[in-house]
């Protein structure tokens, strides 16, 4: 499939990713995978300085997304997101819409998750080096093959993608493009819908790369920060990564979320 097939070509929207906050796992230095534990208090705040700045896009400092609210917020039904995701919600006078996913549930991290890092690599030195290396080919025992949930995630932004659509043809009465098809040049406009989708930092690995059209085997290049903020520009069946792992709302708690980054990216954890 390509990305013009993943990308309507009439349509003109936004997209703001939004990794959930720090879980009690991740305080913990734990493989998460489809574990269910809750945001730690750390996390808490992280997600009330997130939705405080998806609030006011246009402040000081503006977020590359259009003037107005999201049309609605996408999100993973694990709790750590759902968490996140409600808070982004009760953050505007008039919360728009949850919608769980189930197809944006984290990679399944098999026999590693709840374990703890250093059991990890004490366990399966080979194996989470080979995950570190080629992810595509290697993966937790047990646990989902890259190929097999960039399936799923392609489904899920499918359904994302056709919600922004009927959004924008609803607010400007027909489906037609309102600004040049060409990216970086003309305005958002008010009637130029957006969304949220909070989710994880395997699955949105492999959404950047489906919306990009890159290839699975450059998972590893795009992290995604503890509630940073990443925008992608939709616009004539193409899209564009206009802003990466914003963080500068997170700066009150920016040493105690950047060691926590630093440790997970040395553990190859998710």
């Amino acid at each position: 499939m390509t990305r013009r097939a993943l990308i309507p070509d009439g349509l003109d929207a936004s997209l703001a990713l939004v990794r959930h906050g720090e879980s009690a796992w991740i305080a913990e230095g734990r493989f998460q995978g489809r574990g269910d534990p809750p945001l730690s208090e750390l996390g808490r705040a992280q997600a009330a300085l997130v939705a405080e700045r998806l609030a006011e896009p246009g402040r000081p400092g503006a977020l590359p997304l259009p003037p107005g609210p999201p049309l609605a917020i996408w999100h993973s039904p694990l709790e750590r997101a759902r968490a996140t995701a409600a808070s982004i919600a009760t953050a505007h006078a008039v919360p728009p819409p949850l919608v769980a996913a189930e197809d944006l549930t984290e990679l399944a991290q098999g026999d590693w998750e709840g374990l703890p890092g250093r059991e990890v690599a004490e366990r399966w030195p080979e194996l989470l080096a080979g995950w570190r290396a080629d992810p595509v080919h290697v993966h937790a025992p047990g646990g989902e093959a890259i190929p097999e949930a960039a399936t799923r995630v392609r489904r899920a932004l499918g359904a994302v993608l056709e919600g922004l659509a009927a959004g924008s043809a609803e607010a400007s009465g027909d489906a037609t493009p309102r600004r040049s098809p060409v990216l970086g040049y003309g305005p958002a406009t008010a009637l130029t819908p957006w969304g949220v989708v909070v989710a994880h930092d395997g699955i949105f690995r492999i959404a950047l790369l489906a919306l990009l059209d890159l290839p699975l085997e450059r998972f590893w290049r795009f992290p995604f920060l503890l509630c940073g903020i990443s925008v992608v520009e939709l616009r004539g069946g193409s899209a564009s990564l206009r802003a990466h792992n914003l963080s500068d709302h997170l700066a009150p708690l920016a040493a105690t979320a950047e060691a926590v980054s630093e440790d997970r990216a040395r553990r190859g954890a998710l």
